[in-house]
């Protein structure tokens, strides 16, 4: 058995796939935990976080529900009042996709989680391009969020947040995900569809800019797929 542990907030998506890989690559046995809280695509990202415990062979995968995001509303991810807005890959403002305060949330739950498994380390897979419309993915946020640890827990307790790409570009993510072979194909981004992903949503967007980048192919199936290569 490792000597550290990390718990992954495992979205099911890319970013969180990496950074499981990273932490794995560091020598942390991986927690990982998946939550639904009602948004549009959660089967698909349900069934992508656990096929990648299985991967990682995670030492737990730990499942939690919750609708209280959903209740609250205000974004098209859980909101089917509300469209996806189509990618805009140079807009500074905070899209409709935006959970407001998701990431608080989801960390509580973590470090929960964390603490309870004797875990030295939460890591998330937040990254730049993430905060320039999310300002629950700002390098500022998980500095108070480490303070927040620090202070609710208990004095024994030694938790670090790690978000190691948050000054990377989605690129960079992949980047460093091909060397560490990562299981792309095992990952979900697309904020309206359960398969093909649409092509044209931000994540999708932001997904298929940096494969293109890279010249490499992306293993997933999209219904469009045009060209964003910066």
């Amino acid at each position: 058995m490792n000597e550290k542990r990390a718990v992954i907030l495992a979205s099911g998506g890319m970013d969180s796939a990496t950074a499981a890989a990273v932490a794995q690559d560091e020598g942390y046995e991986l927690y990982m935990l998946h939550t639904s809280y009602g948004q549009r695509t959660e089967s698909k990202e349900y069934e992508c976080a656990k096929a990648q415990a299985k991967h990682y062979d995670a030492a737990d995968f730990l499942y939690l529900t919750t609708d209280h995001l959903s209740k609250i509303g205000a974004s098209s991810l859980t909101d089917e009042k509300l469209d996806v807005a189509e990618a805009d890959l140079e807009s500074d403002e905070i899209p409709n996709s935006y959970v407001p305060f998701r990431n608080a949330n989801l960390l509580s739950m973590a470090v929960s989680y964390a603490e309870a498994n004797d875990c030295d380390a939460v890591f998330i897979g937040a990254h730049s391009e993430d905060f320039s419309g999310y300002p629950d993915c700002r390098p500022q946020f998980f500095d108070a969020f480490q303070q927040v640890v620090n202070a609710g827990t208990k004095d024994e307790t030694q938790l670090s947040i790690e978000a190691p790409f948050v000054e990377w570009s989605k690129t960079d993510i992949v980047e460093c995900g091909l060397g560490l072979d990562v299981p792309y194909e095992l990952t979900w981004s697309c904020y309206r569809k359960e398969g093909p992903a649409c092509g044209t949503c931000d994540a999708c967007a932001f997904r298929l800019q940096a494969f293109q980048n890279l010249s490499e192919q992306d293993s997933i199936g999209y219904v469009e797929c045009p060209d964003y290569t910066e």
